[in-house]
């Protein structure tokens, strides 16, 4: 074994973001996550993943929680600790691309309100869509750490990871992360795969995986034995099923090896302790439902993220044809072919699921195509690893125009423009990203906000007035 792979393994722990995300749709209030704070930040984690991805969305929409507040609030309590984000690219959190200035702004304030390491990926796996949001991060002197969604396929050759590792680096990258959503990523292979990155970067390298096929502990146990330097882990309450393997689980694992994390057992059994009743009661109001905590090995059988698999499942119920689930999961490779062979994550995932139940209900293929389908055959989502079949694009777009070029390129600045619709309810200077993100939503909110506001004051009022004993 290489002297380079003996050496102890970093710990992101994801218990306040990707595992409450993953379990219980990203709904857990920062009011529940503050009081563990301090005892988190006496870990000695590499990071502690805490932002980015659906918290965003979720905290406006679900929580009536201003997202940025957390951030605050959350990197008050961490002294020590570096924290983490997910960021979609050109994406940023949201579903479409924006313009650049809208990119390099949030990555501003991001790293303004808190953030250490902003975790980049794009869906396609398209560098083009990553790089404004490496150079701001560079920027602003936070580490910009790219993600490159983990697939199969023909064209996911050991050669192209390399060079996509490559790539990577020279485009100033401060590390890589194989993100590996569906659960793909089997022991051996990610031996490999991490031997073979090694040689062809010298930036460290982290794994992201989840446990729904089954595969995840032993995967990451390979994975460190072939020298990755970080693994992604989630404290034992939020920890398996759709989630990421144990954070106790993986420390003890290494103990006494020369990849010994040092972490301390006591302290994160404390951490595990405090987020017990929290599951209990996830668990008593439905918001976790133990259907996700198993082990769903179609995963592995079919290549498909298990998020993708129930919306199938519901698309084909709302039709009356559940007889079709297994014509739609044959017609799944074909899509995903004809389209490129695109990694299946949000929103490539979605786009190929949804045309699949299609082509099999409507009895001919691409008879029907969705907006989103016919966004990505024009080149609006970037470039895919493969050509799209020229046949299938052809008969859902006929003559529009593809682009070529980085589909961001065609878009005018906007800030000015979300600054003018927000003039009314701004506060903060974040409040015009938020309202950027999820117009609607973001509104909504600002409205609640100021209600909120208002009936403070007037109880302020109302004591000063004597109307109520002080």
């Amino acid at each position: 074994m290489s002297e380079q792979a003996k050496k102890p393994v970093g710990i992101t722990e994801t218990i306040l973001r990707d595992a409450h995300q993953s379990l219980i749709a990203t709904r857990m209030p920062t009011e529940l996550m503050l009081p563990i704070v301090d005892t988190m930040d006496k870990v000695g984690y590499h990071s502690v993943e805490c932002w980015g991805g659906a918290t965003f969305d979720a905290s406006l929409r679900f929580l009536h929680e201003d997202p940025w507040e957390r951030l605050r609030k959350l990197r008050d309590g961490f002294k020590k600790t570096k924290l983490q984000m997910l960021l979609r690219g050109q994406n940023i959190l949201g579903y479409a691309h924006y313009p650049d200035d809208v990119v390099t702004y949030f990555v501003q304030k991001s790293v303004a309100n808190g953030i250490d390491i902003i975790r980049i990926f794009d869906c396609l796996n398209d560098l083009r869509n990553v790089k404004t949001a490496i150079d701001a991060c560079n920027k602003e002197g936070a580490e910009a750490q790219v993600a490159l969604s983990y697939t199969l396929g023909d064209a996911y050759t050991m050669e192209y990871w390399m060079d996509i590792a490559k790539r990577i680096e020279e485009m100033g990258a401060s590390s890589i992360c194989i993100k590996d959503m569906a659960g793909l990523l089997v022991p051996y292979k990610a031996s490999e795969l991490i031997t073979a990155m090694k040689s062809a970067t010298k930036l460290p390298i982290q794994l992201h995986t989840h446990y729904t096929s089954g595969v995840a502990s032993m995967t990451y146990l390979k994975a460190v034995e072939a020298g990755v330097d970080v693994i992604d882990t989630a404290i034992s309450p939020f920890s398996m099923g759709t989630s990421q393997p144990a954070t106790e689980v993986m420390v003890e694992t290494f103990k006494g090896t020369p990849y010994d994390t040092g972490l301390d057992q006591n302290i994160l059994s404390e951490i595990a302790d405090y987020f017990r009743p929290y599951r209990e009661e996830c668990l008593e109001n439905g918001l976790l439902n133990p259907k996700v905590m198993g082990v769903n090995i179609k995963t592995l059988l079919y290549q498909v993220p298990g998020g993708m698999l129930s919306n199938m499942v519901s698309q084909l119920k709302e039709q009356n044809a559940e007889d079709k689930y297994d014509e739609v999961l044959k017609e799944i490779p074909r899509v995903r072919k004809d389209f490129g062979e695109p990694p299946l994550v949000t929103p490539s995932s979605q786009i190929v699921g949804t045309q699949a139940v299609m082509n099999v209900l409507m009895g001919e293929p691409y008879k029907m195509a969705t907006g989103q389908t016919k966004d990505l055959l024009s080149g609006k989502y970037g470039q895919t690893v493969k050509p799209f079949n020229p046949e299938v694009q052809k008969k859902v777009i006929g003559d529009e125009e593809v682009i070529t070029c980085r589909p961001a390129d065609l878009l005018k600045p906007a800030l000015k423009d979300y600054e003018e619709k927000i003039k009314q309810w701004k506060q903060q200077d974040e409040d015009v990203l938020s309202y950027a993100l999820f117009p609607q939503v973001a509104e909504d909110f600002f409205k609640y906000r100021q209600a909120q506001q208002e009936k403070v004051d007037l109880t302020k009022a109302d004591t000063a007035n004597g109307a109520y004993p002080v």
